[in-house]
């Protein structure tokens, strides 16, 4: 069980129970809840349909809260440590401005990945000094923005360079850059990223930044890095190796005041690792013949069956891993530095500041999407489809699915009615496609489902509720809705939608 639950109301747990039993996966994933989403969804049950007759459905309920929690508890890992450290939080994680204000007002940096992004931000009132742009494609308008605002860019390649270099001329001021780098070896192989430099042509960028920083254009102040995935391993090798290019960098006169380590600090969304392998193992073993599919026509989810075999590798994100952000990120700076002492003794030797850029980790528990039920439909093949007043990119990232258990808050009527009957299926969204499902999960609904009910996706903040979304169609985008708190009882409307 949450042991933020525990330290609540006894009575939460056994409201979430309830919740529960509203619908569960065929096997189940029982997602990790907050408080404040068991108490909307129980205690609030009327005002969330309210909500979504005045505003439209799917909505985004957010609450910053648990950012703030999330950044206090990143940040003492360092300070615990004696290493300077700033979090920036990802915008590209969610478009939400209600998130950069709990970041401004915790203290921690931005990272931006667009213009408007940009914009935005800087029209928050968060300081440029605390803002960095790290935008995988930088028009010539974004860098403009940047140089004449005071904005640090991280930049990723030499055509980057040489035009923040001219805009800073045409400008007469100076810019301040990060050099992303990638390329680094681990365990013997390289790592791949399309991103930055490579390790092993830093040489060639020292007669370009020299003359860039001799003319006065271009002030490096930091080094950058950003890998896929979530391995802790791999950003210990890449740390190792960055060191020694601050040493490079400083004794050729730059200014390295930070190392950026980015992002993917592991998340989990998921109450129970048994669950998670037998999810795993029930779903192989369905590719396999061996059972009922428990995903949408047998759906791989990244995996397929060649002659009774199984390849590839699931096109997900890791819903339950560990150790998570904290525990992660204890776990660099506890490692050996290759020199004398660990990582953290390392950057605080060379009083450098550490960054990182928190997306998805940094909302945990900070969001739940809500969309209504228009109709409940028995398909010849004996599945139940309900559809679901929403459409798949509205909660939808890269990868192939979303995979925790959807809750269930049932109307009014439909509450105050006896007990449907119980039936399985899927939801589908308001494409016109015959792929549009909002999850390929097999869904069971113990207690029936009906017309007006409302399906609630948990802990959407982090990059589902946005990284996708479209207007196809022309349907509107979702209303992003702030949940009450403290002495106000209403929601307000984000500012991003006004």
């Amino acid at each position: 069980m949450n042991h933020i639950l525990e330290k609540r109301q006894p009575d939460l747990a056994s409201r979430l129970t309830d919740l529960r039993s509203s619908c569960q996966g065929t096997p189940p994933l029982d997602a990790t809840l907050e408080p404040w989403m068991i108490e909307w969804m129980t205690d609030h049950a009327s005002q969330l349909h309210a909500a979504c007759e005045r505003f439209g459905s799917p909505l985004n309920l957010i609450c910053v809260a648990p950012m703030i929690r999330n950044l206090e508890q990143f940040s003492c890992v360092a300070v615990n440590r004696g290493v300077r450290f700033q979090p920036f939080f990802a915008r590209k994680a969610n478009k939400c401005l209600a998130f950069v204000d709990a970041a401004k007002r915790f203290g921690a940096g931005i990272d931006v990945a667009s213009e408007a992004e940009c914009r935005q931000t800087l029209d928050r009132g968060v300081p440029a000094t605390d803002i960095l742009c790290t935008a995988a494609i930088k028009p010539q308008s974004l860098l403009e923005l940047c140089v004449v605002r005071r904005v640090p860019i991280a930049i990723d390649n030499l055509d980057e360079l040489r035009r923040v270099q001219a805009i800073a001329g045409k400008y007469d001021t100076d810019a301040e850059v990060a050099i992303r780098i990638s390329g680094f070896q681990h365990d013997g192989d390289k790592l791949f990223s399309r991103f930055g430099f490579d390790i092993d042509q830093i040489a060639l960028l020292d007669q370009e930044l020299s003359h860039a920083s001799g003319n006065g254009s271009i002030r490096l102040i930091g080094l950058h890095f950003h890998l896929d995935g979530y391995s802790s391993g791999h950003r210990v090798s890449a740390l190792r190796q960055m060191l020694p290019r601050v040493d490079h960098f400083r004794s050729r006169g730059h200014d390295i005041r930070f190392l950026d380590i980015g992002g993917g600090l592991p998340m989990c969304y998921l109450e129970s690792e048994s669950q998670w392998n037998a999810f795993g193992a029930a779903h192989r073993s369905a590719l396999l013949g061996d059972r009922t599919p428990i995903t949408f026509q047998n759906h791989g989810l990244g995996f397929f069956n060649v002659d009774g075999h199984l390849h590839g590798q699931r096109n997900t994100y890791p819903y339950y891993q560990s150790p998570t952000a904290v525990n992660w990120l204890a776990e660099v700076l506890d490692a050996e530095s290759g020199e004398q002492g660990t990582l953290a003794d390392a950057i605080r030797a060379r009083s450098l500041q550490l960054r990182c850029e928190p997306g998805r980790s940094a909302l945990n528990g900070c969001g739940v999407t809500v969309a209504r039920v228009e109709y409940v439909k028995r398909h010849p093949s004996g599945d139940a489809f309900v559809g679901l007043a929403m459409n798949r990119t509205q909660c939808r990232t890269g990868s192939d699915d979303f995979l925790v258990d959807p809750l269930v808050v049932r109307s009014e009527g439909n509450r105050d009615s006896a007990h449907g009957a119980a039936v399985e299926g899927y939801l589908a969204g308001a494409y016109c496609t015959e792929s549009e499902w909002i999850t390929l999960r097999r869904l069971r609904f113990p207690r029936g489902i009906a017309m007006g009910d409302l399906v609630v996706l948990p802990n959407t903040a982090g990059y589902f509720m946005h990284f996708l979304e479209s207007r196809s169609h022309q349907f509107p985008l979702a209303t992003n809705l702030i949940v009450p708190g403290g002495s106000t009882s209403e929601f307000r409307i984000d500012a991003i939608d006004s």
